[in-house]
């Protein structure tokens, strides 16, 4: 088992449970000193897990994130996803090329298929191999994928990891996706974990807050990061975001505290599709 705080992958490699994320970030020059200096902050409380995409500002939030591990790239896991259009033999290869251009370096870390669109999954598979033997890629994931979806991977293909949409309001996953996931070792990446802040002005969620003297958006991180087999990604775009995130690390909701949750979030009681941002 892992040590508290952290998540191991299938491969064996060890990330901290807690990561940033880089949505919409990298768009607005303006505010470009201000995510690097979130970025960095991050790395130095050991958020080291930074999720990008080509996709995210055709390229450009993963150029921010180039910028902000420059001389400091061993200390970052990188994860960079290929969008479903590019995602045929020559074109997942080609869009993780590029974007190895636009972080800056030799190798992604773990390289996830977005969402599934048209490309057959068993192609898109032998793509991601490919790119981990010629040591592009450390290893490979998907992103968006429900249980149905995983079942039609290749015989014998694990990802790293399936990211999708998980926090309070978006239960869906618990029922059929992550004990098929548990099944298989692989952990999950929790994208928008507080909602993209639609949670906040929940009253269950900011009771709870109080009784901690925390933020609500801790409390929902701290809800997600319950499970030993999940990592968080949320992002955020000043260093005051970053700290805020960063002490969620260290509160632990009660059973009450739980329980009262469940109450206004309740889990799924069937099978649900799989939601998506």
């Amino acid at each position: 088992m892992a040590p508290a705080g952290t998540v191991t992958f299938p491969s064996g490699v060890r990330v901290p449970a807690m990561g940033q994320g880089t949505w919409r970030m990298g768009d607005d020059p303006a505010r470009r000193a201000e995510e690097l200096a979130a970025l960095r902050l991050g790395l130095d409380l050991g958020l080291t897990v930074i999720d990008t995409a080509e996709m995210y500002g055709d390229g450009a939030a993963e150029e921010l994130v180039g910028e902000a591990v420059r001389g400091r790239r061993e200390q970052a896991f990188l994860v960079s996803k290929v969008v479903p259009s590019h995602a045929d033999r020559k074109g997942t290869a080609a869009a993780c090329h590029a974007s190895l251009r636009r972080l800056g370096t030799d190798r992604i870390d773990l390289y996830l298929l977005h969402w599934r669109g048209d490309v057959p999954l068993h192609e898109t598979v032998e793509a991601l191999e490919a790119l981990v033997t010629d040591g592009s890629v450390g290893a490979w994931g998907v992103s968006n994928l429900g249980a149905d979806d995983l079942a039609d991977l290749p015989d014998g293909a694990r990802p790293e990891t399936d990211q999708v949409l998980y926090n309070l309001a978006r239960r869906g996953p618990e029922h059929d996706l992550f004990p098929l996931l548990r099944e298989l070792s692989v952990p999950v990446m929790a994208y928008s974990p507080v909602e993209q802040g639609r949670l906040l002005d929940h009253p269950a969620l900011r009771t709870v807050a109080a009784a901690h003297g925390a933020s609500p958006a801790q409390v929902a991180l701290a809800w997600v990061l319950r499970l030993d087999d999940i990592i968080a990604i949320p992002k955020a775009s000043t260093t005051a975001h970053v700290e805020e995130n960063h002490a969620a690390l260290g509160l632990r909701l009660t059973d009450d505290d739980l329980h009262a949750l469940d109450a206004a979030f309740p889990p799924p009681v069937g099978k649900q599709p799989l939601d998506v941002l």
